[in-house]
């Protein structure tokens, strides 16, 4: 089945109304080619922008976020973050334009403060540009760890709480999850990890309790629309229960 016959397969079902990319693999795509590990990186780079433009156009698909750098990631050699700053600063700097074109709308979740002076204003500058935006919504993790986001709206709690503005009795789920990062957004219902991981990372720990997880061995650079397509056609084919009972299991249980 072509592409263009998969997407409109694809349309007449289901689609997640966020989906979530830990997009893993640029070093080894590099490494196993002979390359720098920044040439991975440019061409993951480039490998996000295809998919982005891709979705702003073809899927209803209303807010994609991509787990672009961790708080972890600060460890790796200062060239390599140096660079990453750079391409994130490009990709919404030189190349943003694509973004207003497109009408996405462009939001960050993390520390973005903390990120260099430069990258941090192009961020900002960015989320204003797009702000009236009606389309897709994209959002990239930056400087961001889940158990950082979950500490941090506990001190905002706690810091109501010694104001007199917050009894233990009013705490919810609710009320905790509009202090996090993503206050406003849907939890994803989706979470694609490239490149054979197991494992989140240290990515929205709370907002992944009852995400729908699909991982493929494929290295990020190498993440192409029909790979997409692929993880939304298995998406389709599973019964989200969200802690429930299957209603066939049910039935048959009952002897219906």
């Amino acid at each position: 089945m072509n592409l263009e016959d998969r997407l409109e397969e694809i349309q007449r079902g289901v689609i997640p109304e966020h989906v979530a990319i830990i997009p893993d693999g640029n070093g080894r795509w590099a490494h196993n080619r002979g390359l720098e590990r920044k040439e991975g990186h440019k061409r993951g780079t480039e490998r996000a922008e295809d998919l982005i433009e891709f979705i702003s156009k073809e899927l209803p698909i209303k807010y994609l976020t991509f787990y672009t750098f961790s708080t972890e990631n600060w460890s790796r050699p200062d060239e390599e973050v140096e660079f990453l700053m750079s391409l994130l600063k490009d990709l919404l700097g030189e190349r943003g334009m694509k973004l207003l074109k497109n009408n996405i709308r462009f939001r960050a979740i993390g520390k973005v403060d903390e990120l260099p002076e430069r990258t941090a204003r192009v961020v900002k500058e960015t989320i204003n540009h797009t702000a009236d935006n009606k389309g897709l919504e994209l959002i990239m993790a930056l400087n961001y760890g889940g158990r950082q986001e979950i500490i941090s709206a506990t001190r905002k709690l706690i810091s109501l709480a010694e104001d007199g503005e917050l009894s233990g009795e009013e705490l919810s789920e609710e009320l905790f999850q509009s202090h996090l990062f993503t206050s406003g957004i849907p939890d994803p219902d989706l979470l694609i990890r490239t490149s054979g991981e197991r494992r989140v990372s240290n990515f929205m720990l709370w907002q992944l309790a009852y995400t729908e997880f699909w991982i493929t061995n494929r290295l990020w650079p190498g993440f192409k629309p029909e790979h997409l397509l692929e993880a939304l056609g298995d998406f389709q084919r599973r019964d989200r229960r969200f802690g429930g009972v299957d209603k066939g299991n049910l039935l048959s249980e009952n002897g219906n």
